[in-house]
């Protein structure tokens, strides 16, 4: 970047390196707009019920089979600033509500596409951005007007999780799957609310899908450290400890000379003696099964399994923390502070093996009842990509369901109200006088591109469904859209939490002014 020959014969200002290249103007808004219609193009297919997949290759070798918007984005190596924009907005829609990423960056993409075309018909930027947030406010006010209040034993939930598993490999065509999680959700529900984390995932790795089943408790993959450990017990108490159940090391490098063998077995009994206490102080606090996130002295694994009791050190915190949640019991971080207070509860202690890609497998299955802190859904089938792309699709269900449990608040699906948003955006953009009314008008037919591309993708034409549905609203079917065949129809099985449209708008819209702001790109790698 330097400035122009002025004749004084003075050498130009260079400010940035030669390498570097810098575009302005309307090249600008080409380069962003071009990214963002080819990002909006590669998920374009993945969208609706009638989606299809995508095969990612990656470098390591690896493939996946997946429609899930955030898992291809996530796989994708961009390198243009635009598709970084929406790589980022990918993450923060899937982060804030778990599901609606391919919707959310369809809508971004139509945008830019919009605004590219009335940037090249003169308008400015600002006013493009004013007429998006003036359409924005309008499109949010319809919201409200179609969103539905839920309750808890509302028989929509289902229709949610549904919705949410429609298209992926965790659609088995019923209520099999969508039944489960809610179920697993009412009863990690309390008065604080619901939180989808109190939900574990677990491979079963036999059967089929059907035959997932949910457990009210933990399934935790395991190795026994002694094969006579008791592979069931029933009604009993939990200890969960993080401090380790062996012979304290010292911190001093000490010698000790032991002159005869009486001295050396005064030695080995003050060790056992040591141990022994350690293991009286278990069972004075009436534990049946302990747990420790560290290490555990065999001789006290075989002293209290000789006692009835169910052992397993070497844990990861994070285990010992859920059964502790799921039991009700307190970590105790010392043996001296353990006692009957801070037991657990369970209702049944079940060791499951089977067979594995990796020879026998060992689970533990620890129920704890109706009132479980924590549920897992021990999902039925394989142990490869194919379970693991089913589990994402439960996953974004989960998500899903959790947020319209939260916020009581629910919206039909299947373009509906993108729909019946455009035509309000468009009445909104009659009244305006200025040229925001442009962008209005760009804004309401990129609304329009998420019932169409559920037709396209549905495999009828596309502007003909979107006429015969655009018609249907102006005649005051407020809640037709387009159904999984593709047809105009009465929405009445197809529901999404209200927050994850209300988000999807509004972080798109942002992401789109946000890029339409930009008046220059300075490539210090020269591209």
């Amino acid at each position: 970047m330097a400035s122009g020959n002025d004749g004084s014969g003075r050498a130009p200002v260079a400010i940035v390196r030669p390498t570097t290249t810098v575009t302005s103007g309307v090249g600008v808004t080409q380069k962003l707009v071009t990214a963002a219609v080819a990002f909006g193009d590669l998920m374009q297919g993945t969208f609706g019920p009638q989606g299809l997949d995508k095969m990612l290759y990656k470098t390591n070798g690896e493939t996946a089979v997946t429609n899930d918007g955030a898992k291809i984005v996530a796989e994708l190596l961009v390198k243009h600033p635009a598709a970084k924009a929406f790589v980022q907005l990918a993450d923060a829609q899937e982060q804030a509500c778990g599901d609606g990423v391919t919707g959310c960056l369809l809508f971004a993409s139509e945008l830019m596409r919009e605004a590219g075309r009335l940037l090249e018909r003169g308008l400015h930027p600002l006013v493009c951005i004013q007429g998006f947030q003036t359409a924005l406010e309008v499109a949010l006010n319809h919201l409200e007007t179609v969103t539905e209040t839920l309750s808890d034993a509302d028989e929509r939930l289902n229709a949610i999780a549904r919705t949410s598993m429609t298209g992926t490999t965790a659609d088995t065509g019923d209520n099999t799957l969508s039944s489960l999680l809610v179920e697993a959700l009412l009863t990690v529900a309390s008065e604080d609310g619901v939180d989808f984390e109190d939900v574990r995932m677990a491979k079963r790795t036999q059967g089929n899908l059907f035959d997932t089943r949910l457990v009210d408790g933990l399934v935790l993959d395991t190795a026994l450290t002694l094969d006579r450990l008791p592979r069931r017990l029933e009604n009993g108490t939990v200890l969960a400890l993080t401090c380790p159940l062996d012979q304290e090391e010292t911190v001093r490098e000490t010698e000790i000379e032991v002159e005869d063998a009486e001295q050396w077995m005064a030695f080995v009994k003050a060790r056992d003696a040591l141990l022994k206490g350690k293991v009286d102080a278990v069972l004075a606090t009436g534990a049946q099964a302990i747990f420790s996130a560290e290490s555990i002295e065999p001789s006290i694994v075989h002293a209290l399994t000789d006692a009835g009791c169910f052992v397993l050190g070497g844990l990861d915190r994070s285990g010992v923390e859920d059964i502790a949640q799921g039991s009700g019991a307190t970590m105790c971080d010392h043996l001296d502070d353990a006692d009957a207070s801070l037991l657990g509860s369970f209702t049944s202690l079940e060791i499951e093996t089977g067979e594995s890609l990796d020879g026998r497998r060992e689970r533990l299955c620890l129920r704890f009842g109706e009132n479980a802190g924590l549920v897992t859904l021990d999902v039925g089938g394989g142990d490869g990509a194919a379970v693991e792309e089913t589990i994402r699709g439960l996953y974004d269900a989960l998500r899903s369901t959790s947020l319209a449990v939260k916020t009581k608040a629910i919206v039909r699906g299947g373009g509906s109200f993108h729909m019946g948003a455009s035509l309000a955006v468009k009445e909104a953009a009659e009244r305006e006088a200025g040229r925001e009314r442009l962008a209005m008008e760009a804004f309401a037919r990129s609304l329009e591109n998420i019932p169409s591309t559920l037709a396209q993708n549905a495999g009828v034409d596309r502007l003909d469904t979107l006429l015969a549905l655009r018609a249907e609203h102006r005649g005051g079917a407020r809640y037709a859209g387009i159904d999984a065949n593709g047809k105009v129809a009465e929405i009445t099985e197809t529901w999404l939490p209200s927050k994850t449209l209300h988000h999807a708008l509004e972080s798109a819209t942002e992401t789109a002014c946000g890029l339409l702001r930009v008046d220059q790109v300075i490539s210090a790698r020269g591209d």
